[in-house]
């Protein structure tokens, strides 16, 4: 197998395996400090629907209208429970594991454009930054470099 065809077959069977439904998620409530603010503020989720701060884990399960609302309306997902790399559009964004995750700037090294980080970029940061590289990808502001 290539590459190519992994990508597509974990892309394939994340959607598969983490279809959920919302009376199937747990929204926890909505004590948080940002809830019912018309954003989801809970890292769980991934879209254009989600706030453009940083996201922290104090929020978690505390955004329960606005995320909820989001969900049903399509505007934002559930990330993968089955890996926890986040895949949108046959492309692996990896997960939030770098010292720079959630800097509202993309450190990934595979990706180009204005939404990147303007230091050095470290091999090491390379499917370390999901929501940063997600964000810009979705606003237009980064795509994959071309080989």
């Amino acid at each position: 197998m290539n590459a190519h065809i992994v990508t597509v077959f974990l892309a394939l069977s994340v959607g598969l395996a983490d279809t959920a439904f919302a009376q199937d998620i747990d929204f926890g409530d909505d004590q948080g400090q940002w809830a019912k603010d018309g954003e989801c503020d809970d890292k769980r989720f991934d879209g254009p629907g989600m706030t453009d701060t940083l996201l922290l884990d104090e929020d978690i399960g505390h955004d329960r209208t606005d995320c909820a609302k989001a969900f049903k309306s399509g505007r934002v997902t559930l990330r993968s429970r089955v890996t926890e790399m986040l895949i949108v559009d046959g492309i692996v964004f990896g997960r939030d594991g770098s010292q720079w995750a959630n800097d509202n700037e993309c450190d990934d090294p595979r990706f180009e454009g204005p939404g990147m980080s303007q230091t050095v970029l470290f091999d090491e940061d390379r499917l370390m930054d999901a929501t940063d590289c997600l964000k810009a990808y979705q606003q237009g502001l980064i795509d994959l470099k071309t080989i």
